[in-house]
């Protein structure tokens, strides 16, 4: 099947993705572990997405907030994990900017 793809010109590669996200109107589509082929055509690419995926809903949090940083922002600014993590929610995942708020 490769070789005749390769008479017509069709150029295959298989990418090394971690993780693809595809972006709606009102939802994102994550495939955490995607197998994922780059396809040229003449000249025209395309790429192809296989694996098990979820919905979203749109602008929902993507941040990952790992345990580290709610206990940095919880000893910095004297809180408790919870309010922490609550703050890290809030600033998108930026240590700084919930230790700012938090100490406000």
């Amino acid at each position: 099947m490769k070789q005749a793809m390769k008479k017509m010109g069709v150029q295959q590669l298989e990418l090394d993705a971690v993780e693809v996200v595809i972006k709606t109107k009102d939802k994102e589509l994550v495939f955490p572990t995607p197998s994922v082929t780059k396809i040229n055509m003449m000249g025209q690419e395309s790429f192809q997405i296989s694996g098990e995926f979820h919905e979203r809903a749109r602008g929902a949090s993507a941040v990952e907030i790992s345990d580290d940083d709610v206990k940095t922002v919880a000893q910095q600014a004297s809180v408790s994990e919870k309010d922490a993590k609550d703050a890290l929610k809030k600033a998108n995942g930026d240590i700084a900017a919930a230790i700012m708020a938090l100490q406000e």
